[in-house]
């Protein structure tokens, strides 16, 4: 049997605006409840579930997207005028990166987690 990441928990101040913000930018389908969560499915079966937690420590979460997805969601960040960085420690601002001849991008979400966009893997380029 292959391992495969099903879900993981991600923390938010508030679980219902932090999964909308996502599942906006990423142009994914409305969260659905599932006890305390607000669970994001992404297209390969995996989710993401926000739950209410006061004390929020930032992580950093990568969405591997293709060419014309990356477009989109860059559009989406540009139109809500978020800061964006080509790089996770924000020495970059206002760019993109073309690491592995693909294109990234790292923003933040109301809870300070770092979101990145990528069309391509690490070290395949």
């Amino acid at each position: 049997m292959a391992v495969q990441l099903n879900h993981t928990i991600v923390a938010a101040h508030d679980r219902h605006a932090s999964a909308a913000f996502l599942t906006e930018l990423l142009g994914l389908k409305p969260s659905v409840d599932f006890g305390p969560f607000a669970v994001v499915e992404l297209d390969n079966e995996v989710s993401l579930d926000f739950i209410d937690d006061p004390e929020v420590k930032p992580r950093h979460y990568a969405f591997l997207v293709s060419e014309e997805e990356f477009d989109e969601i860059f559009g989406r960040i540009r139109a809500r005028g978020l800061s964006y960085w080509a790089d996770p420690f924000e020495q970059h601002p206002g760019e993109i990166n073309t690491n592995d001849g693909g294109r990234g991008v790292y923003w933040k979400d109301p809870n300070e987690h770092m979101l990145e966009i990528i069309t391509r893997p690490y070290g395949s380029g």
